[in-house]
């Protein structure tokens, strides 16, 4: 069977990847008071009085809402709320593996962004964070931008921030094999929706030296028109000045990120860039240039978002830790500050000793890194 063929058996036979499971144990008269009425009462009341307490006496303390309303699912697109709930059950499974966070898929069948943000505002009370997941561009950035603003619990649009603060760690590793820092490098993002524009915005924190961000018709411009977050990153990117199509923007660069389509980037493109680039192509299942046309073609360090190849860029690498960290430190928010010290943590389980072209970024599997992603996280909110 292909693994299509098998996931689909796989998902008839678990009808759902998720079961709740009690923490209470009743078995007589006596627990099923404490653990419902009359003795659940007093709990009741405490909370009341101070609501805080809502994390102390409750599950909330380590429980993420995984909400989408189904418009960009995996690589899928708009295949509504009830499809995606397969993906949303599956986010919820790696929550639970890398960072024993219990998450609850919810899936909005709503396109209105107004609906969507009062709906999550409503339910947040029942929550310690809120993990925003397939929600189309540009109506994904109002959305995490508004719910910022209005909630007192994290919220974190994995698609954008999780994606970048792994592109970051992988770039940070790659550029010391090439012996370049990141203040003197060019970067090319294809790709304009939520992922490649957080990546954009993140890198600029970051420090690098200059990027481009290109979609369908070409180079950003400064004059981009339509679109409220291709505008901003435009005005704030391109120092060069690179005008014309994704293959004028990538002559002479140093690094190439693709958040886009199969099959985009040629031989000859890579080769058009700077000696030993660095190329992470990101589209799935099939990358926007094979691994190994890149490697032909004179790329030093390639990385990919398929688990079929090496330097898998994988946000499994960052959600549960970051997650973990702010739920165990009771952050209200996850800042730029909590992001880059994910960011680093990642980079940093790599060891020295062992970095090379083909491991410039940890395995999905390491339980260390997520440890060490909780740890950095939880010490940069509690700072």
């Amino acid at each position: 069977m292909s693994i299509a063929e098998e996931s689909l058996k796989k998902h008839y036979e678990w009808r759902g990847k998720l079961e709740t499971v009690p923490r209470a144990k009743v078995t007589d008269t006596a627990s099923l008071s404490l653990a419902y009425t009359p003795g659940v009462a007093e709990a009741c009341l405490q909370i009341q009085k101070k609501p805080e307490l809502s994390f102390e006496l409750t599950r909330r303390w380590n429980t993420v809402a995984v909400i989408t309303d189904g418009t960009a699912v995996l690589g899928l697109g708009d295949i509504g709320p009830e499809a995606g709930m397969p993906v949303m059950e599956g986010k919820a499974v790696l929550f639970k593996t890398f960072g024993d966070v219990d998450a609850i898929p919810l899936c909005i069948k709503s396109k209105d962004t107004d609906e969507i943000i009062r709906t999550a505002e409503l339910l947040s009370g029942s929550f310690g964070g809120i993990n925003l997941e397939d929600i189309s561009a540009p109506r994904c950035f109002e959305i995490e931008k508004r719910l910022k603003e209005k909630l007192n619990i994290p919220v974190f649009h994995d698609d954008q921030h999780g994606t970048a603060i792994v592109v970051g760690a992988a770039l940070k590793n790659a550029l010391k094999l090439i012996n370049k820092n990141i203040g003197d490098v060019r970067a090319v993002i294809n790709g304009a929706g939520s992922a490649g524009i957080a990546i954009a915005e993140f890198l600029l924190g970051l420090g690098i030296g200059d990027l481009c961000v290109c979609d369908r018709k070409g180079v950003l411009q400064k004059d981009t028109a339509g679109n409220e977050a291709k505008a901003a990153v435009a005005a704030k990117t391109n120092k060069a000045n690179v005008k014309g199509t994704l293959a004028d923007a990538m002559k002479g660069a140093d690094v190439f990120i693709g958040v886009s389509a199969p099959n985009v980037v040629s031989e000859a493109m890579v080769e058009s860039m700077a000696k030993n680039p660095i190329v992470f192509t990101m589209s799935n299942p099939v990358p926007e240039i094979l691994p190994e046309k890149a490697l032909h073609a004179g790329a030093a360090v390639v990385g990919t978002g398929s688990s079929q190849y090496k330097n898998q860029i994988n946000n499994v690498l960052a959600f549960p830790g970051i997650f973990r960290g702010a739920l165990d430190a009771r952050a209200n928010d996850i800042t730029l500050d909590m992001m880059r010290a994910a960011c680093d943590a990642i980079a940093d389980s790599v060891p020295k000793n062992k970095l090379c072209a083909e491991y410039v970024i940890p395995y999905a599997f390491d339980e260390n890194v997520h440890k060490s992603v909780a740890a950095a996280v939880y010490k940069a909110a509690k700072k």
